[in-house]
C-alpha cells in the first residue's frame, strides 16, 4: 500500500506539503476518500492557491455523493486554474462540474 509509505515519510517530515498531498492522493487510489480529505483540507490552508488540492478534494467528495460540497470545490479550483492559465485542468473542472450537474 502506498499510503504506508508515504505516511512514514509524513511523519518522519510532517512540514512536507508534497507528501502530505500524496498521501491523501494514495487514500483516494486504495478508495479511502475520507482519509484523504483532511490532507486536503491541510494542503489548502498552506497553499490556497494549490489548485490539485481542491480538484482532489472535490473528487473525494464525488466518490462519497456529496455533490454540494464537490461544487464548491470544483468552483474554487475553477477560479484557480483560470486565474493559473492551467488549460488542460480547467477542462476537466468543467467536465465534471457538468457531470454533478446532473446528478
Amino acid at each position: 500500500m502506498k499510503s504506508k509509505k508515504f505516511k512514514e515519510l509524513l511523519a518522519a517530515n510532517p512540514e512536507n506539503e508534497l507528501f502530505r498531498f500524496s498521501l491523501g492522493q494514495s487514500f483516494m487510489d486504495e478508495g479511502n476518500p475520507n482519509e484523504a480529505i483532511p490532507l486536503f483540507e491541510k494542503c489548502q490552508r498552506k497553499k490556497p492557491d494549490w489548485m490539485m488540492a481542491s480538484i482532489l478534494k472535490a473528487k473525494c467528495h464525488i466518490a462519497l455523493e456529496r455533490m454540494e460540497e464537490a461544487r464548491f470545490e470544483l468552483n474554487r479550483a475553477l477560479k484557480l486554474a483560470i486565474e493559473q492559465e492551467h488549460e488542460a485542468p480547467e477542462a476537466e473542472i468543467r467536465k465534471l462540474l457538468a457531470v454533478i450537474s446532473q446528478n
